[in-house]
Formats: C-alpha cells, sequence, structure tokens
C-alpha cells in the first residue's frame, strides 16, 4: 500500500476514536458453560468415588481379587467359589489338612479328553446313581493291591473275602465259579435255586464239609449223586434211609427186625427181611 493511503486510513482510524472488539464467551453460553464444567467434575468425583468402593468391596489388592490369590503355583481360592462356564486346569487341590468339596444343584461330570477332544473316560455324580463310563474301571489300595475290577469281558474280586450282608443273599443268574464257598463263623451256608436246578460241577471233586452241624440237601423231585469214573462214598458211623419201601415178608407171621438193603436194577433202594440168605429176588414188585 502507498505511504498516502496508509496515513490516510491511520487518521480516519484515528479520528473516529479506537473500536474494541470483545473476545470470548459471554451472557447466558459462558453460565451454560461453567455448569457443564461444575457437572463434569461432580460425575468425575463420584465415579472416583464408586471405583474406591467397588475395589474394597470386592478385595482388589496386588495379590488378586477377592478369594483368589495369584501366587508362584498358580491361582489359589479361598472359601466356596462357583464357575458359571467350563474350568480348565491342570491340577485342583484343596489346602493341606483340608477336604475338597464338590457341589452342584443337579450332577458333577468329570471328562478325561484325548488330543481330538473326544471322551475317554466320563465319571458323573448324579441325584439318582454314580455312573463311571470307561473300558475298565479298577479299584486298589495304597499298595497297589487290587480289590476289584470290571471290563466287558470279567468282574474280577481280588479281595481276600467276598461279603453279602442282604438278607436274600446273592443271585446269580448264570453260572459262578469260585474255589471256595463258605459262610461265617457260627452262620449257616444256604446253596437254594427256587425255580431250577441247582449244579455243582468240578473236573477233580466235590467237598462238601460241615464241621460243626449238619448237612442237608431237599428237592421237590430228584436227588442224584452220580460218580462217572469213581465211587460214591458214604462214610459215617450212621446212615439213616427211613422213608425206604418194604417188600413183603418172606415168611408169614414174622417179626423180625432185621432187614436187607436192596438195589433194583433200575437204582431204586427197598427193604426186605433178611433171611439166611438174599431175599432182594423175592421182592421184585417194589422195582416196577
Amino acid at each position: 500500500m502507498p505511504q498516502e493511503q496508509y496515513g490516510h486510513r491511520s487518521t480516519m482510524q484515528t479520528s473516529e476514536g479506537p473500536q474494541v472488539y470483545k473476545v470470548g464467551i459471554y451472557g447466558w453460553r459462558k453460565r451454560c458453560l461453567y455448569f457443564f464444567v461444575l457437572l463434569l467434575m461432580i460425575l468425575i468425583l463420584v465415579n472416583l468415588a464408586m471405583t474406591i468402593w467397588i475395589l474394597k468391596v470386592m478385595n482388589f489388592t496386588i495379590d488378586g481379587m477377592g478369594n483368589l490369590r495369584i501366587t508362584e503355583k498358580g491361582l489359589k481360592l479361598e472359601g466356596d467359589s462357583e464357575f458359571l462356564k467350563p474350568l480348565y486346569a491342570k491340577e485342583i487341590r484343596s489346602r493341606p489338612g483340608n477336604p475338597l468339596y464338590f457341589q452342584s444343584a443337579r450332577n458333577v461330570t468329570v471328562n478325561i479328553l484325548n488330543e481330538k477332544t473326544k471322551v475317554l473316560t466320563r465319571l458323573v455324580t448324579g441325584p439318582q446313581a454314580v455312573e463311571a463310563h470307561s473300558q475298565k474301571f479298577e479299584v486298589k489300595t495304597l499298595s497297589g493291591k487290587l480289590l476289584f475290577s470290571a471290563d466287558d469281558n470279567e468282574v474280577v474280586v481280588g479281595a481276600e473275602r467276598l461279603r453279602v450282608l442282604g438278607a436274600e443273599g446273592t443271585v446269580f443268574p448264570k453260572s459262578i465259579e469260585t474255589p471256595n464257598v463258605r459262610a461265617d463263623p457260627f452262620k449257616e451256608l444256604r446253596l437254594e435255586s427256587p425255580t431250577r436246578a441247582l449244579v455243582m460241577e468240578a473236573p477233580k471233586g466235590i467237598e462238601i464239609n460241615a464241621e460243626a452241624g449238619s448237612l442237608k440237601a431237599t428237592c421237590r423231585t430228584e436227588l442224584r449223586l452220580e460218580s462217572k469214573d469213581g465211587e460214591i462214598t458214604l462214610n459215617s458211623a450212621k446212615i439213616k434211609l427211613p422213608n425206604l419201601p418194604q417188600g413183603s415178608s418172606s415168611s408169614a407171621g414174622s417179626r423180625q427186625k432185621i432187614y436187607e438193603l436192596c438195589v433194583c436194577p433200575n437204582g431204586r433202594l427197598f427193604l426186605s427181611q433178611a433171611g439166611s440168605s438174599s431175599t432182594c429176588q423175592i421182592n421184585t414188585s417194589v422195582c416196577l
């Protein structure tokens, strides 16, 4: 701009007097701004107070939160804990000297998975029963001795004695294989088949022994003692057969009480009054 023009403009401004331009926010805008700033400060203080209260209630510390503590060996929970989703852990154990409880409103399920997340073993404890799903189930002592095992092929009881305390005894719908069956001391042993036959077989012999009592065998139709290659020995001071049929008297009016034990060709036994010679051939009508 030329010097003449510049001087002329300055003169005009001087002649008219200085004009003052106000810079800033005034009036109701200023009051609204102060109000929002004050409200923001109040919200910040309330938020800070709520944060401090939450940290205090939840017991946040540098070591963990609430009953959860972070240690060098992992996570440590004190008191009752509730997990709303699956829990994945390498090891779960209680404090030394305290028990470990698993509590659920329905059931507790423990699954063992392989690399392909396929269930290999499952243990389900429910309100009705405890179920174990696996290829083999074993129960062992602290020393490693097998007490019980079960799989698809067999069930093994490794204890020295198997005791059944039920009042009705034990029911075997099929065969049972055992080297020894005996009752507790001063208790009776009963082998019974209410509706079917009772068969005892052994390749080298069967021994039935009652050392301090009597032995009783009863049946409804037929009791058979059979030996294919050997003999049957009845060894006792007295052998009684009270209900054997008696043949007709060899001589009329004889009242002797000495009898001869006779055997029919079909195996039936009967009594015949003894004579000077065998009288079994006289009473052949009993064998019919």
